[in-house]
């Protein structure tokens, strides 16, 4: 297929695919349902591109999170590539003129979250459309055995009775066994049918470190390792005080959460892939969507919740194949706090009950309201209302939206945006009507073409300095002319978007299945007890290990993961014995010696290679231990 390689150039500037990429084309263009497993950095996104753009028609890519969504749509539209993104901060006239576009226009791709395909508007627009695939990214959120299940991933077959021919391609980098027979089963495949590429990454080293000052051995990572980096921590808190640490030891960092806002975040994001920062000390927020190949260290601070988000983050090192190191740093404390954090994860009912009539009281919803109703969610701002732990508020809603009462989306920034809602003529009447909004109407009609039929991004403080008023003007006249239903004006918002799914019930009638809370709780630990086993671990592969639990069984030792290391070192060869025997010679031809003065006198040579050599020499009766038990030469 001559074409796929002359888009994937034209677009992409590359002359061949990376394994597994052009076999999932192909597949898909075959038209197979097709689950593709591919390591983080292994370029899915080409998978469902590629043939999107060589078939007719636009191609449906569902995807969890908004960020991500926004910053795919922003690369294709970049190359010239027709893509929109909708969202659940957008307006409802938004949507439907985005459907529209979908419908008539020369879209290629409409990328939508999976609780847009529940609406009716966007299941009769699909429905109109010529779909030319349905690409379903983060596929291991449909399973409830994988990690990060989302409730709302199981609406997604729904797709197969709205478009029934049209092949699907589910993607993912980190999936289980079980959990890559529940993809193909909840996504009704036509028949079992997966492509993966081994999840091993032969450049990266998976180092786990035993460390009680974790500070001073990142400071000599940093120091030792050459190149930008990143360091997973935990909480917010964490970021700031480690980045401050590592510039006091004159080390370039900075920190990054979810708790910034989105110009800070974007500025400390470029001034890292650029590498004008060398170390960013993040969150598991960074990172997604982030494609920079030259990273050759991944640092986690506190143990991870799972392998399969350690596995990820860790996948961030050594994109450029070249040498990188992925390293653990932890202590017995982490493994108290580790149990901790899955306990808390799993609050009780009364704290649930409670968390869901603040939302309640917070957004003024009464009982048998609120159906579809969207709010911008601020957990800080409520928890401080109501005098709640944002942990247990944060874990409370994660259960009350397992059970479909409300849906919150990840945060992300969205613009403010404006559409004019009536004709010219109309607009003038007013103008002439209201004269003191004739020159605010003007200049928005000179800086933002197009409002007449599409919602157009605003800066209101640009606005404010134009016309030599305050912000607070402005964003005044916007509500004005949206109250009188002269524009419709949807303010900017980089929050996450809270939706209620159900209509509101009393909260003493919110009901959670005992059996999904036990059973998740259940899996949880399971996974718990997977990342203590990886750090307890001392005698297997530190690879091995991981994809072991991918379901890879038959690989080789990496040879350089911290376990491997100390095997190579225990490992004696005939020249080292040779070396290190002939130095104990010479050593006790002067006097004997006890054991650890003979170890520590011997330099250059792991002490394990030496007290190997010298068990060898005595069991060959080369040397023995005379009557003050010190070693000695037998002749």
């Amino acid at each position: 297929m001559p074409i796929i390689h002359e888009i994937l150039e034209k677009y992409w500037g590359y002359h061949s695919f990376r394994p597994s990429q052009e076999e999932i084309i192909v597949s898909v263009l075959n038209g197979n349902d097709t689950l593709a497993l591919l390591p983080t950095g292994g370029g899915k996104s080409i998978c469902f591109q590629v043939p999107g753009l060589a078939k007719e028609g636009i191609c449906i890519v569902v995807s969890p999170l908004i960020a991500l969504m926004k910053d795919q749509v922003g690369n294709l539209t970049n190359k010239g590539i027709k893509a929109i993104a909708i969202t659940s901060a957008m307006h409802k006239r938004e949507i439907d003129i985005a459907l529209d576009n979908c419908v008539h226009g020369k879209i290629k791709f409409l990328y939508l979250s999976p609780e847009r395909l529940e609406t009716e508007i966007v299941k009769v627009r699909l429905q109109k459309m010529n779909v030319n695939l349905i690409a379903i990214d983060e596929s291991h959120c449909i399973s409830q055995w994988g990690y990060d299940f989302r409730p709302s991933y199981l609406k997604i077959e729904q797709l197969r009775d709205l478009l029934p021919n049209v092949p699907v391609l589910a993607l993912t980098a980190t999936a289980t066994k079980e959990v890559v027979l529940d993809i193909q089963e909840k996504l009704r495949f036509k028949k079992n049918n997966v492509i993966q590429k081994s999840f091993e990454r032969k450049n990266v080293a998976y180092i786990l470190l035993n460390e009680e000052d974790k500070l001073a051995r990142l400071v000599k990572i940093a120091n030792n390792v050459k190149g930008t980096g990143i360091v997973y921590v935990r909480n917010r808190k964490k970021t700031q005080e480690i980045a401050s640490y590592l510039k006091s030891h004159k080390i370039s960092a900075d920190f990054y959460h979810a708790g910034l806002d989105a110009k800070t975040r974007d500025i400390k994001q470029s001034e890292w892939i650029n590498n004008n920062t060398r170390v960013i000390v993040c969150t598991n927020a960074f990172g997604m969507g982030i494609d920079k190949p030259d990273v050759r260290f991944v640092v986690h601070i506190d143990l991870p919740d799972s392998l399969e988000a350690y596995f990820q983050e860790a996948g961030r090192a050594g994109r450029d194949e070249r040498k990188a190191f992925a390293i653990l740093l932890y202590n017995n404390g982490d493994k108290i706090e580790l149990k901790r954090n899955v306990e808390t994860s799993f609050p009780g009912m009364e704290e649930i009950r409670q968390t869901y009539q603040a939302l309640a009281n917070f957004y003024q919803i009464p009982t048998g309201s609120g159906l579809g109703s969207t709010y911008s969610f601020d957990i800080s701002v409520f928890c401080d209302n109501y005098k709640l732990h944002a942990v247990t508020v944060f874990n409370s809603l994660k259960f009350i939206e397992r059970e479909g009462y409300i849906l919150l989306s990840d945060a992300f920034y969205q613009p403010a945006r404006i559409k004019l809602e009536i004709n010219r003529d109309d607009l003038y009447k007013f103008q002439i009507s209201n004269p003191v909004f004739d020159t605010f109407i003007k200049m928005l009609l000179r800086n933002y073409a197009g409002l007449f039929d599409n919602f157009e991004k605003i800066n209101e403080f640009d606005l404010a300095k134009k016309l030599n008023i305050k912000q607070e003007e402005v964003v005044k006249r916007l509500n004005f002319l949206q109250q009188n239903k002269i524009i419709i004006y949807a303010p900017q918002t980089e929050l996450p978007q809270l939706t209620f799914t159900l209509p509101r019930v009393d909260s003493k009638d919110l009901s959670l299945s005992k059996e999904n809370f036990s059973s998740l709780k259940k899996r949880a630990i399971e996974r718990m007890d997977a990342v203590l086993n990886y750090t307890e671990s001392t005698h297997k592969c530190r690879s091995q290990l991981l994809l072991a639990y991918f379901g890879e069984i038959e690989t080789n030792p990496c040879g350089q993961c911290d376990v491997c290391l100390e095997e190579r070192r225990k490992v004696l060869h005939t020249d080292e014995y040779e070396n290190i025997s002939k130095q104990i010679k010479q050593l006790l031809t002067v006097h004997p010696m006890e054991l650890k003065m003979l170890v520590n006198s011997i330099t250059d040579v792991h002490e394990d290679k030496i007290i190997h050599t010298i068990q060898l020499m005595i069991d060959n009766e080369h040397l023995k231990y005379n009557q003050n038990n010190l070693l000695c030469l037998t002749t």
